[in-house]
């Protein structure tokens, strides 16, 4: 399937490869972060030990997303949670609990769940 190509599965139709998850925009919140911080796109590259500097670009792009490693490395460096740098495309109910209350229990324990993911991540490649 090229590109430019619509792929349905069930009733939703999409463009990107990712169904949850706003590419373009993740993107966009990416290259600003990176920006923010005061990292260029080569320091990123060498940071994450990056042959060439393309996969950054593509993401900044909405292309691809980075690996869960790469959003873990890049949520240190940047000094926000890893859930934070991705952007839903919508809402749906008991996906996202809590999404404007951040004291929400919901959201407490998928914050909790991602702490340990990224320990468990930590441990598996030390």
């Amino acid at each position: 399937m090229g590109r430019n190509e619509t792929e349905t599965k069930g009733n939703v139709k999409s463009d990107s490869l990712y169904l949850h998850i706003d590419s373009v925009k993740t993107g966009r919140r990416l290259e600003r972060l990176i920006r923010q911080r005061g990292y260029s796109v080569r320091d990123i590259q060498c940071l994450l030990r990056l042959s060439c500097p393309q996969p950054v670009y593509r993401w900044m792009r909405g292309q691809i997303l980075p690996s869960v490693e790469h959003l873990f490395v890049l949520s240190k460096l940047l000094q926000v949670h890893m859930e934070e740098l991705l952007v839903p495309l919508y809402e749906m109910p008991g996906e996202a609990p809590g999404a404007g209350d951040r004291n929400c229990p919901e959201r407490l324990r998928w914050r909790r769940m991602t702490a340990y993911s990224c320990k468990y991540l930590y441990w598996k490649a030390a």
